[in-house]
């Protein structure tokens, strides 16, 4: 199947990090290539381009695109290794990370990959197609309580302690298989005056992904190692789809740019923390009404960006 190339927030994510020509980048979540196509444009022969992507759908699709660029390498890994892939290519520093945190556009689409409540496919859900926890685990094998937590954490759903116990119930009866039986579980605990508000399934099936995914337990260690492998000044673009993710986006820039722990009353800092990062976006970039019309999936897309200091 075709990958789809719809990048959110294409021309913000390019001038957000402020690309220098002969410069090193990061793409850790290359998708179908369309952010790193814009990248690879602006730079001349010296710079640079990491593409990074768990799936090896995604990989194949960017290596199509990007055929005419030699200044590309490919890592089939996830963008939680960081660290550890810039040091297998001998690289220390860079000058800059864009890290898009959604589902591609061809995920979604591609029925049997399980993402989406809108088609019929067996539960997976998985990014990484040789990761060992899929959907299907999470629904069939978590305890009640487990199930409860993570729709409510990661879901925000407040009929998750319905769903988790009409699942169990459900499950007793037989393994749940599909995507369109979980739907019609979750459907069945909400109450139908509920139902209005978006579809059912919407906030259930983002905390089973992201638990599968285990997406927001690499976040903290992704970003604070991304940010001490850009060079000074260089910068990191995050986007996020959810308000989680982007709380902690949050939380994570404006603890690198004011880390000092010290009580408030005291006079000067004695803590000896050293801000890390300049916030640039104080507020986060949304998308324009023009790509809101063309692309609705870049709904609730936000970007947030900090500079090394």
């Amino acid at each position: 199947m075709e990958f789809k190339h719809v990048s959110v927030l294409l021309n913000e994510c390019i001038e957000a990090l402020d690309i220098k020509k002969d410069g090193i980048y990061v793409d850790c979540t290359m998708g179908g290539g369309g952010h790193s196509l814009e990248i690879i444009r602006k730079l001349d022969g010296n710079g640079r381009l990491i593409g990074i992507d768990q799936d090896t759908n995604a990989i194949a699709a960017a290596k199509k695109r990007l055929e005419g660029f030699s200044n590309v390498t490919y890592v089939h890994d996830n963008f939680h290794n960081i660290d550890s892939i810039l040091e297998s290519l001998e690289i220390e520093k860079v000058d800059g990370i864009l890290m898009d945190l959604g589902v591609s556009s061809h995920q979604l689409d591609e029925a049997e990959r399980g993402f989406s409540y809108m088609k019929n496919a067996p539960l997976d859900m998985r990014m990484n197609r040789e990761s060992s926890l899929s959907a299907y685990e999470v629904v069939n094998t978590y305890s009640e309580e487990d199930l409860y937590r993570i729709i409510k954490e990661y879901g925000e759903e407040r009929f998750a302690k319905r769903i988790a116990q009409f699942i169990v119930e459900r499950r007793a009866q037989k393994p749940l298989e599909t995507t369109f039986e979980l739907v019609d579980i979750i459907t069945a605990a909400i109450p139908g005056k509920f139902r209005k508000e978006g579809h059912p399934g919407k906030r259930t099936f983002q905390a089973i992904r992201i638990e599968v995914n285990q997406e927001l337990k690499i976040l903290d260690k992704a970003i604070r190692d991304s940010v001490a492998r850009l060079n000074s000044r260089g910068r990191i673009a995050v986007i996020t789809f959810h308000s989680l993710e982007d709380r902690e986006i949050k939380n994570l820039f404006k603890e690198m740019e004011d880390p000092c722990i010290c009580p408030k009353d005291f006079p000067v800092c004695v803590c000896g923390r050293k801000p890390s990062v300049k916030v640039i976006t104080k507020k986060p970039i949304l998308p324009s009404d023009e790509e809101l019309a063309e692309n609705s999936r870049s709904r609730s897309a936000k970007l947030r960006v900090a500079e090394k200091l």
